[in-house]
């Protein structure tokens, strides 16, 4: 499906948004960039959408507990169409990705004796901060590789054991994160608990948005913590 030149503006501005934030864009947000009513840019992206040049997912609203937005990502489809392929170094690993990894480790190395109650609320409260997909998938994974670490002996190895033996970058992730997930919502308040769930319904949709190399670098890591 071809688009018009007026979606094509919207999509080269939304293309530009998520590369120089690698952040999915609230359809307010491009509004404001574009000069348009916020309803015309959401009916915009919705069309967009339905062309299969974006993808649409929910995530935490970060001034309204228990509240998620719309935001919307390019897909690769997008990007080709654009000539706007993203960058990557020479050993074909993302530009900071280590660096932004490393930072992570360090960032973490102080939380490993915290509770699981603890640990939850410091992502839910930390993630809003986080710039990047990769840093923001990054941070999730480490807290929960944390909690894993705590868990007794045999539900450790069992987690482990099931990420180690999943076939793929993408599919390991998201199998930690639900398995994971799978064993701590049910100890959560409500209101955390929902929180939780949009924050893993954002993570979901990052993985699929980060590049081959950053979701093997990341899958690395978390194998890497878990052993």
């Amino acid at each position: 499906m071809a688009l018009s030149k007026r979606r094509l503006q919207f999509l080269d501005q939304l293309v530009d948004m998520y590369q120089q934030s690698r952040l999915p864009v609230h359809y307010e947000a491009l509004a404001k960039v574009l000069g348009v009513s916020k309803w015309t840019a959401y009916d915009m992206l919705k069309a967009i959408e339905k062309a299969g040049f974006v993808t649409r997912s929910y995530e935490t609203n970060p001034n309204v507990t228990g509240r998620s937005q719309v935001v919307f990502t390019p897909t690769e489809k997008a990007t080709e169409l654009l000539g706007k392929e993203e960058t990557l170094h020479q050993d074909g690993e993302p530009e900071e990705a280590q660096v932004r990894l490393q930072l992570i480790r360090d960032m973490l190395s102080g939380l490993k004796d915290a509770s699981a109650q603890d640990l939850i609320t410091k992502l839910l409260i930390q993630i809003p901060e986080k710039h990047s997909n990769f840093e923001i998938c990054g941070y999730i994974s480490g807290i929960l590789v944390i909690y894993t670490n705590q868990l007794e002996s045999r539900m450790n190895t069992l987690i482990r054991k099931l990420v180690q033996e999943t076939d793929g970058d993408q599919p390991r992730l998201l199998i930690f994160i639900g398995t994971v997930v799978g064993t701590i919502i049910q100890m959560m308040s409500k209101d955390v608990g929902q929180d939780l769930m949009v924050l893993v319904g954002s993570y979901t949709n990052r993985i699929h948005a980060l590049s081959q190399a950053e979701q093997t670098l990341l899958a690395d890591f978390i194998l890497e913590a878990l052993a």
